[in-house]
């Protein structure tokens, strides 16, 4: 597999255009010939995260490309990853742990230090497999941010890496985007490019040749693709730029109506993605009473904001909906920062610095946030019997107080990771992952339409497996429809950067 050694970027010319799903798909790609192949993303700005093995936060589409490439993710796979909160405040995570001293509004300060951090463990992972696929954050040509750039072009040109450009022709005008991001590259950077690609295209890409040929001509790049646009694929997204726009309430029909409230620091919205997967349930974000309806299910989400996305949901209207959908006996589960904010007190001085702030008062719960961040993978079982894996990321530690029943037990203990009151149908828990255990996830489902009256048939829908043949389907696409030969080769190239 000499062929296949070596590094590969693949960048783009702007965030979303579909940079994850390729190296998503190249690391099924390649893991299924039998190449050990790791991925690789220098920086990351998002609040889906996950949790190693180890113990160390990087980002949830690192996990998952991980995943694809059937390896266990690690902290050097996504170095440095930003997680914005509220008011310009940014938390940053090196090596899976956060830094203590704030770096966001002093980048210049930031970037040598950090950039050694990301050349280290490109180099760590370069040393371990025989291939690294590399995928670039944002555009490729933020030419007012190119001197600081620790993800693209620089780090493909400093590591001796050949790269890829990646065009989106379903946002229109991806002849202009490609050619302009190609343009606008210094000559050294330019050059570091091998070919380019467009994805996420409707109809027949022969109605694409005669631009392509041009395109080929004036950027003196080979075109290395031309991928189908393959509808949602249903894979762990990086941030909420993958989220619809707020669903209005009433489209759910006999499905299970389940309601998101899509908070202005919405993190790892990953957990909801085992619920959008049953076909009798039907799940919406909402962001204001007006679109909130009388749903089954209310869901409470993760966020890097706690305090100041409490007084938002506040400041709309949104508690008030959540009291009346209580009164009309939907189910309330609070995940994470949503578990804190229905607990009657927060104590923060670290992440908003608020001090004491009433919670929402519908469980007898009191969190305090500490300074040391809890990341780790949990197991365990619910107080029904089903078996729980999944992992938490948080600086809050809600406590219970006595006679708060128990709702999840993990690492043989319960404490304080999951309560419930069942009686009023609330559920809360501070474990991320959790609807990914399928037992469990049918069980609540089935639960939260009983108390509602609702019919809800026995689900098949095995999560793993859904998730895996998932992958697959990326890497068919990428196998019928990628120069893959080419890109190998290329692969290959950056085996010299070593």
């Amino acid at each position: 597999m000499a062929a296949s050694a070596g590094a590969l970027l693949v960048c783009g010319t702007a965030s979303g255009v579909g940079k994850t799903s390729i190296v998503t798909g190249l690391c099924r790609v390649l893991a299924r010939r039998g190449v050990r192949v790791a991925p690789f993303k220098a920086q990351n700005v998002a609040l889906n995260a996950a949790v190693t093995a180890a113990g160390h936060e990087i980002a949830r589409s690192q996990a998952l490309q991980a995943a694809a490439a059937r390896v266990e993710p690690e902290a050097a796979m996504n170095p440095v990853l930003c997680k914005p909160g509220a008011d310009g405040d940014c938390q940053v995570v090196v090596l899976g742990r956060p830094l203590a001293d704030p770096l966001a509004g002093d980048w210049p300060r930031a970037r040598p230090r950090l950039a050694g951090v990301v050349e280290a463990a490109l180099a760590d992972l370069r040393s371990r497999f025989d291939a690294v696929l590399v995928e670039g954050s944002g555009g490729a040509a933020e030419i007012n941010l190119l001197e600081a750039d620790l993800a693209n072009l620089p780090l493909a040109r400093a590591a001796g890496i050949p790269a890829i450009l990646v065009g989106d022709i379903e946002r229109g005008g991806v002849f202009a985007s490609l050619y302009g991001t190609v343009a606008l590259l210094p000559a050294p950077l330019r050059r570091t490019l091998r070919g380019f690609v467009v994805n996420k295209l409707h109809g027949a890409k022969e109605v694409l040749a005669p631009g392509i040929a041009k395109l080929e001509r004036r950027c003196r790049l080979p075109a290395l693709g031309v991928l189908p646009h393959l509808g949602a694929l249903g894979l762990d997204a990086e941030d909420s730029l993958s989220l619809a726009g707020e669903a209005p309430a009433g489209g759910a029909g006999d499905r299970l109506d389940v309601a998101v409230i899509g908070l202005p620091h919405l993190a790892n919205f990953t957990d909801l993605d085992p619920l959008a997967c049953e076909p009798g349930v039907a799940v919406r974000y909402v962001r204001h009473p007006s679109a909130f309806g009388d749903p089954d299910l209310v869901v409470l989400p993760g966020s890097k904001a706690t305090v100041a996305d409490l007084a938002w949901l506040r400041s709309v209207g949104l508690d008030e909906a959540l009291a009346r959908a209580l009164s009309r006996r939907s189910t309330l589960l609070g995940i994470c920062a949503g578990y804190q904010m229905l607990g009657v007190e927060i104590h923060d001085e670290v992440e908003s610095r608020a001090g004491t702030v009433p919670g929402l008062g519908l469980l007898d719960v009191v969190t305090t946030f500490e300074e040391e961040k809890v990341t780790r993978r949990v197991v365990g079982r619910s107080s029904s019997g089903e078996p729980v894996v999944g992992y938490e990321i948080r600086h809050g530690r809600p406590v219970p107080r006595p006679g708060v029943p128990a709702w999840l037990v993990t690492d043989g203990q319960p404490a304080g990771e999951g309560v419930a009151d069942e009686a009023r149908g609330i559920y809360a828990t501070s474990v991320h992952g959790l609807f990914e255990s399928d037992e469990l996830r049918h069980r609540f489902l089935a639960a939260a339409a009983a108390r509602r009256g609702r019919p809800l048939g026995p689900s098949s829908v095995r999560f793993a497996a859904l998730r895996e043949a998932r992958i697959d389907r990326l890497a068919d696409a990428l196998e019928e429809h990628l120069e893959l030969e080419a890109v190998l080769a290329l692969l290959g190239e950056g085996a010299g950067g070593r």
